[in-house]
């Protein structure tokens, strides 16, 4: 066969091979060593979702590469062994769905019942928390399928007059048809008029798709947003703030003393909280201290993490400080760099997105040069600039997370990640993910045009009934936009200021 199709059968599986061991490995090198040998049900759930997302992300450049690989075909049916791309995106948006929705809040519900009821117990807790949710996400989906889960498509009718076959082949800008004397088609003369709506019922699944991603591009314009913008500032500015010195013995002493007494107050405070728990007082103040506890536990662990780049100990101490100095420059490079492919995102969006007509395809025809170069370039860095997106996400979430008071501080750090806190973030990359694949094929319409992808969120989603006006009047886009900007000047106004290790201990009461 001249086409790579069969070539790129064998890739998909290998690299979701690939993907499956990487996420294994981010699980038992972030997982917390009190969930050792334990919660196998959330781990693997885990491990499924972040797959999902993962894969999800790069099926996007697969749907690419799909197409080309029958662009030599004569028709279609005439190219075998190519992948059912729009099956695997309805399925792979499904799995992710349930997943959201169902089962990771099961896990979870049983991960954090209380450890001393037996497990039939916790088991039917979970399950009656999942079960009215499913209830209701169903009647709510069910109702909204009936009532307006239905496609509007805007179509012209188009006609014109015939001609005599023509002898000789003469076209220009000023002749654009066939005929002598004509200066305009008839077809491009036609009236407002001929305009039409064609209406048809779309499938459930698409519709189920088409919902979870307008719950995800709510969440995608707010932590994208802030993300975009947050990932290389903050990366430049903790270079612009790092130690520039190791500080004196006695300066680390005094630091250190001051984090003993917040350790020491934490641990009665947290002690105390356990106590009321087990005696069942758990109000809304309660959960009110818990959070403010978890609050200054993670303030107290960013405390210790400075104080130890500032003072470091050991046999080691100068090749500890050398490679914190040289971590610092590795997140200054990473920093310019990030920021050129933020700018490169923002100034795509305005000029091929928020512009009508847009001014110039950009990085559509910044991918197709590189296609040209070599087979895969161009999806490759097609591949990056999507990926890059879903990280900015990430970290649009790990900052305004830590900061707005309806989002449960849920950190992931190496080594010290409990089940709950994994499976809280992987239920938001989940969710932020169909917004991020819907979101890139949007962006990259013109490069991505003819694909599965572009079909189901290109079309059916931006000509839903009371839905496509939030994608016609580009409404995540331009909040998008805005948060970038907010966050840019918040950077600029307070992103110099270098973190000093607090020392202080602030218990809500």
């Amino acid at each position: 066969m001249g086409d790579f199709n069969l070539a790129l059968v064998i890739v998909a599986i290998v690299v979701c091979i690939i993907v499956f061991i990487f996420n294994v490995y981010l699980l038992v090198n972030y997982q917390h060593p009190d969930d050792k040998n334990q919660a196998y049900f959330p781990k693997f759930v885990v491990v499924i979702g972040l797959s999902i997302s993962l894969l999800s992300i790069l099926m996007l450049p697969a749907d690419v590469a799909n197409r080309q690989a029958c662009r030599h075909a004569i028709y279609n049916g005439a190219c075998n062994l190519t992948l059912p791309m729009k099956d695997l995106w309805i399925a792979v948006y499904i799995i992710d769905a349930l997943l959201v929705f169902f089962v990771i809040p099961f896990a979870m519900f049983y991960y954090e019942g209380d450890q001393d009821r037996p497990i039939g117990k916790r088991i039917k807790s979970a399950l009656i928390w999942v079960i009215t949710t499913a209830i209701v996400c169903g009647l709510v989906l069910g109702i909204l399928y009936g009532v307006i889960g239905k496609v509007d498509f805007t179509v012209r009718h188009l006609s014109s007059g015939t001609t005599n076959f023509p002898s000789s082949w003469d076209f220009s800008s000023t002749q654009p048809c066939i005929g002598s004397g004509v200066r305009q088609c008839s077809a491009y003369l036609a009236s407002p008029s001929s305009e039409k709506t064609w209406t048809t019922r779309s499938t459930f699944p698409e519709y189920v798709v088409a919902l979870a991603t307008i719950v995800g591009s709510v969440l995608f314009s707010i932590f994208g947003g802030v993300g975009i913008a947050c990932l290389p500032l903050g990366l430049i500015f903790s270079f612009i703030r790092r130690p520039k010195a190791v500080i004196t013995r006695s300066q680390y002493i005094k630091e250190a003393t001051e984090l003993g007494k917040k350790a020491k107050e934490l641990k009665k405070a947290a002690d105390a909280l356990h106590q009321e728990e087990r005696s069942g007082a758990k109000g809304r103040k309660w959960r009110k201290n818990v959070k403010a506890v978890e609050k200054e536990l993670l303030q107290l662990e960013e405390d210790v993490k400075l104080l130890e780049e500032m003072y470091p100990q050991g046999e080691k101490a100068e090749t500890a400080w050398a490679l914190t100095v040289l971590g610092y420059l590795a997140k200054l490079v990473l920093g310019v760099l990030g920021s050129i492919v933020s700018v490169a995102w923002i100034a795509h969006i305005i000029i091929y997105l928020l512009v009508d007509p847009p001014l110039s395809p950009f990085l559509n025809e910044v991918f197709i040069k590189l296609d040209d170069i070599w087979g895969l370039l161009g999806t490759v860095a097609f591949a990056f600039f999507c990926f890059y997106l879903l990280l900015a996400v990430i970290a649009g979430a790990m900052m305004l997370g830590l900061r707005l008071v309806f989002i449960t501080i849920h950190p992931m750090k190496w080594g010290a990640t409990l089940m709950n806190s994994f499976l809280f973030n992987v239920a938001l990359i989940l969710l932020c993910s169909i917004s991020v694949i819907q979101f890139c094929a949007t962006a990259f319409g013109y490069y991505a045009q003819a694909t599965a992808a572009q079909e189901i969120f290109g079309h059916t989603l931006q000509s839903l009934r009371g839905i496509k006006y939030l994608y016609k009047y580009n409404v995540f886009q331009i909040a998008f936009i805005i948060l970038a900007g907010l966050t840019f000047v918040y950077y600029a106004v307070f992103g110099w200021r270098r973190k000093k290790p607090s020392g202080r201990f602030q218990l809500s009461s």
